[in-house]
C-alpha cells in the first residue's frame, strides 16, 4: 500500500515583480487591469477569498451618476462611463444600465449640480414636485426634481469580476488569501533603483512599485510610513454603513437611482437591485469601527432611522420588511480621494461611500502614478493637508 502523497500548501510567491497590487475591490481589480494592459508585470495580493464581503466593495449593485457640483468630478464621470462601455465590449458582459437618475431635495443642492453638469455638457431637467411624482410613483417628492438620463446602475460585483478577468488575460497574476502584514520602502542606493517590499505571510515580494488599495485597511498598513516621511494622510473615518433592501411592486423600471438632499443637512441614496428590492442608504454611516472588529449586525437606531426615512418618503416599498446589508464607508474629511504616491508606493483611500462608479478612472490614475505621472490635484496628499 502506497503512503499518502502529502496535502500541498500553497504555492509561493514571486520574489520580485514591477508592481504589486494590495486589494481586489474596485480599485485594486481595476489598477491591476490597466497595469497589465500596459505592460507591468502585475501581482495582485488580496487577504480575503475572491469576491468577499468583508470591504466596500461588494453587493450586487452600485449607482451611476453624474450629480456633482464641481466640475472635475463631472468630467471624471463622463471619462467613467466611456470606460464602463469599453469595458462591456471587452468583458463581453452588461455592467450599465441608464435608468435615470434623480436629485431633489435641498435647492441650493441642486442648482450647484445643474450648473456643474451644465457646463459639463450633460443634459439636464427639472421637474416639479408633481411631474417628477407621476413619472415615478415609488418616490416622494416636496420640491423640484432634477433629472439626467445617464445616471443608473452598475452591477458592481460582476464588474469586479470583468476588470479582474482581463487583469489575468493580460497577464497580471491574482493569489487570493493573502494578507499582507507590512510594506516598506527601500531607498535607492548606488547600485539598487528605489522600490519597495510588501510582507506577507507567504513571504516577501520585492517590487517596483506598490499599490495599496485596501480600502479601510489602508491607514494601517501606510499610515505611520505617511506620516514618517512628512506626507500624513487625512484622518480617516471607517464607519459601518447599513442601507437595507425594500421589497417593493412598483414596476421595475419605474425605479430612477437617486439622490435625497433632506432639510437637515443629510443625504440619501437608492436605487432598484433587481431581484432583490429597493436598496436605500443613509449616506456616511455613524457607527464607528475598525475593518477587523465589525460584527456586521445592523445597529438598531441606525436602522430605526433608515425604516423612518422610507416610510416617509419611499411609499414604494414595504418599509416594514427591510432586509439590511454591512459595508465599510472609509472616509476623509472633505470625502475626497485620497490617491497619491510616497516614493515608489502608491496610496488609496478614503472613497467616502463614492468612489465606486469612478471605476475604470480609479484605474487609470493610479497606473498614470506608477508611470510617473502627477497625481489628480484633488486627489493628492497636498490638497487634503489644511492650511498652517
Amino acid at each position: 500500500m502506497s503512503a499518502p502523497s502529502p496535502t500541498a500548501g500553497p504555492a509561493p510567491l514571486p520574489e520580485r515583480v514591477e508592481v504589486v497590487v494590495i486589494g481586489a475591490g474596485v480599485v485594486g481589480a481595476a489598477a491591476a487591469r490597466t497595469l497589465a494592459e500596459r505592460g507591468r508585470s502585475v501581482l495582485l495580493v488580496e487577504r480575503f477569498e475572491r469576491g468577499h464581503e468583508h470591504g466596500s466593495s461588494h453587493g450586487a449593485t452600485r449607482i451611476f451618476r453624474q450629480g456633482y457640483d464641481v466640475d472635475d468630478y463631472v468630467a471624471l464621470t463622463s471619462e467613467a462611463l466611456a470606460g464602463w462601455r469599453e469595458l462591456e465590449e471587452r468583458s463581453g458582459r452588461t455592467l450599465l444600465e441608464l435608468t435615470g437618475a434623480l436629485d431633489h431635495g435641498r435647492p441650493e443642492m441642486l442648482r450647484g449640480i445643474e450648473a456643474a453638469m451644465t457646463r459639463g455638457g450633460i443634459a439636464s431637467e427639472r421637474l416639479s414636485p408633481e411631474q417628477a411624482a407621476e413619472r415615478w410613483p415609488g418616490l416622494r417628492f416636496e420640491q423640484e426634481v432634477l433629472h439626467h438620463a445617464t445616471g443608473g446602475r452598475l452591477s458592481s460585483a460582476e464588474a469586479i469580476e470583468a476588470f479582474l478577468d482581463l487583469a489575468v488575460v493580460a497577464g497580471a497574476t491574482l493569489r487570493f488569501g493573502v494578507r499582507v502584514t507590512a510594506v516598506e520602502p527601500i531607498p535607492a542606493t548606488g547600485t539598487t533603483a528605489a522600490g519597495a517590499v510588501v510582507r506577507t505571510e507567504l513571504g516577501d515580494v520585492t517590487a517596483d512599485h506598490v499599490v495599496v488599495a485596501a480600502g479601510s485597511w489602508t491607514p494601517d498598513l501606510v499610515g505611520e510610513l505617511a506620516a514618517s516621511v512628512g506626507r500624513p494622510l487625512p484622518e480617516i473615518v471607517v464607519t459601518q454603513v447599513q442601507p437595507a433592501h425594500f421589497p417593493t411592486a412598483v414596476a421595475a423600471d419605474a425605479w430612477p437611482s437617486f439622490v435625497h438632499y433632506p432639510d437637515d443637512g443629510s443625504s440619501v441614496y437608492g436605487l432598484l437591485t433587481p431581484g432583490e428590492g429597493v436598496k436605500v442608504g443613509l449616506h456616511g454611516g455613524a457607527v464607528h469601527v475598525h475593518p477587523d472588529e465589525r460584527d456586521g449586525l445592523a445597529e438598531p437606531e441606525e436602522l430605526a432611522r433608515l425604516t423612518a426615512y422610507v416610510a416617509e418618503w419611499v411609499p414604494g416599498v414595504d418599509a416594514s420588511a427591510p432586509h439590511t446589508i454591512s459595508c465599510l464607508y472609509d472616509l476623509s474629511p472633505s470625502e475626497d480621494f485620497v490617491i497619491d504616491r510616497i516614493d515608489r508606493i502608491i496610496v488609496t483611500t478614503g472613497f467616502s461611500g463614492h468612489g465606486f462608479k469612478f471605476g475604470p478612472v480609479l484605474g487609470r490614475l493610479v497606473t498614470d502614478l506608477v508611470d510617473g505621472d502627477a497625481p489628480h490635484p484633488r486627489f493628492a496628499l497636498a490638497a487634503h493637508t489644511p492650511p498652517a
